[in-house]
């Protein structure tokens, strides 16, 4: 298994590439050796046993070179064609970089909706993990084409995070032109001293993150955007580190003790994301199981439409509903794949006789066990 810091071997890595690492801001092209050297990287790790989920940006940077908008502010609208212009290119070096050693990639476009309306979020979801289960390595970016001010991450810190949150990792790693958290800014403070462990983000810690900008001018983030995803990073049971990642190979230097900040979760991806299903939805539905269903939930799998016998609520795709017994007693709830008109629908069938009922070749449960929690009867 996989090593790369002071904690827990990873098993899910996000990893976060900004545009300055990808892009010569002076050229618009492509630094071709560095992602050599960093899919050589990946396959190692892959090697090793960690699932990889990379989160880049550089279209937008790679579009400014291909429709010669280089070193000059750009309108929203020039934005968004600059990442139309780019995404292809983008998407077109990943698979030549990965595909040397063997990788398959395959690209997924998010907005911050996707990571924050719990349907999308189980629609994208499910997407990722199939891809991973395939062993094909998603890469992720923001919908610049599409995206406006009032639903944009509008950095890829934060969307790395929300991408580390909802795929369960247990690892995020921030690739950025500084080797990590300082007391104070290490360009203008020489007594600034590097922090390698952060424990706990104080408001003390949090401050230290002012407002700093990529030393490089085309990335959007500074350490205050890496803080706000260290918070949500850690909150989900995600250890995050920050390193410099402008010289080649960086995962490998991580691994062989390279200069970084890491923040330490407390708890695992798995416990955080059952306080959040416990701790914050509210229960819009019931479904009752039967004996066999209780017995496969508890052997830790998950819920299908066979071992349903009875739905009340009016829920959606994604909400939060109750799970009961045949006498009535509440043993666990979980997030649904289905609204409550499709539930009625295939309730007590197969699963091949449920794809049937609503017009699909194969249908997955009604909820996963990733999703689900088990109080026991």
């Amino acid at each position: 298994m996989a090593s790369l810091g002071p904690f827990a071997p990873t098993q899910r890595l996000v990893l976060k590439i900004g545009s300055a690492l990808l892009v010569d801001a002076q050229t618009g092209l492509l630094r071709k050796d560095w992602l050599r050297a960093l899919a050589a990287d990946i396959h190692r790790l892959s090697g090793q046993g960690a699932e990889v989920i990379l989160v880049s940006s550089g279209a937008v940077a790679l579009g400014r070179g291909r429709l010669s908008l280089l070193r000059q502010a750009l309108t929203l609208t020039q934005k968004q064609a600059c990442a139309a212009a780019g995404q292809s290119l983008l998407t077109r070096f990943y698979e030549a970089a990965l595909s040397r050693h063997g990788l398959k990639s395959a690209q997924a476009l998010l907005t911050l909706n996707d990571t924050e309306d719990r349907r999308r979020w189980l629609n994208a979801r499910s997407t990722l993990e199939t891809l991973i289960s395939l062993g094909v390595i998603p890469i992720i970016n923001e919908n610049d084409t599409v995206s406006t001010t009032e639903i944009r991450f509008g950095d890829n810190d934060r969307l790395a995070a929300r991408t580390a949150q909802m795929m369960g990792a247990d690892t995020l790693i921030l690739l950025s032109d500084i080797d990590g958290l300082y007391t104070k800014d290490p360009r203008q403070n020489k007594a600034a001293i590097h922090i390698p462990i952060i424990e706990a983000l104080t408001p003390d810690i949090m401050q230290m993150g002012g407002d700093a900008n990529s030393a490089q001018g085309i990335g959007t983030g500074g350490m205050a955007t890496k803080l706000l995803a260290a918070q949500i990073a850690v909150g989900a049971g995600c250890h995050m580190a920050v390193m410099d990642g402008r010289a080649p190979s960086p995962l490998t230097r991580l691994q062989n003790g390279d200069k970084a900040s890491w923040f330490r979760a407390e708890t695992t991806p798995k416990n955080a994301r059952q306080q959040w299903i416990a701790g914050t939805l509210k229960p819009q539905g019931h479904l009752w199981i039967d004996d066999g269903a209780v017995n496969a939930l508890e052997s830790g799998k998950s819920l299908l439409a066979a071992g349903v016998t009875a739905i009340s609520g009016r829920f959606e795709k994604g909400d939060c509903v109750n799970i009961l017994t045949q006498s009535d007693k509440l043993c666990g709830l979980g997030l649904i794949a289905y609204d409550a008109a499709e539930a009625e629908q295939i309730k007590g069938q197969r699963s091949q006789e449920a794809a049937r009922a609503l017009g699909y070749d194969k249908i997955g449960p009604l909820i996963h066990r990733s999703n689900l929690i088990w109080h026991g009867i």
